[in-house]
């Protein structure tokens, strides 16, 4: 595992719960952080399935993991859920180096990105593929059309309505 804090813009509060993401931990969200009000601190995820949608994954089990995600890697994979699971490296780029509220350097989002396969091995179930498959050669972002449905459903309790995009 590789994680890279940038002390020359990081936070104490940001490094600190990079590591807690990278372990799997739930990281609490530092009040000013932009994403800091679409976390509920205690969501309940009650009403998700825990039935299988595959690879042992289930709307609980995704739920757990985008709550258990930095809120930049949150942000990232709850765009290409929303893009259908398939998304260009340069549309995800643009997309976040141009947001208003939480931008995201173009270098970054790789970086940003690495809570994904951390948590996954903690929250995710055992011997899985990956819930976010890069293609380099392609340039492109995957999430599997079942995984997308089982997101958009799991982002629905773990964003709040007044936030959400």
């Amino acid at each position: 595992m590789r994680l890279t804090i940038d002390t020359e813009t990081d936070t104490y509060e940001q490094a600190i719960a990079a590591v807690q993401a990278a372990y799997g931990l739930r990281p609490v969200v530092p009040t000013g952080w932009p994403e800091a009000a679409a976390v509920d601190p205690r969501p309940d995820p009650q009403d998700l399935s825990s039935d299988d949608i595959g690879d042992g994954w289930s709307d609980q089990v995704l739920f757990r993991m985008i709550a258990s995600l930095m809120p930049g890697a949150r942000a990232v994979l709850r765009r290409i859920a929303d893009l259908g699971g398939t998304a260009s490296y340069d549309e995800v780029q643009q997309y976040f180096a141009d947001h208003p509220a939480a931008p995201i350097p173009p270098t970054k989002i790789g970086g940003t990105l690495t809570s994904v396969q951390a948590v996954q091995r903690r929250v995710g179930p055992a011997s899985t593929g990956r819930l976010l498959q890069r293609d380099e050669r392609a340039r492109l972002y995957r999430i599997d059309r079942t995984l997308v449905e089982g997101l958009t459903r799991a982002f629905r309790p773990a964003t709040s309505p007044c936030t959400a995009q």
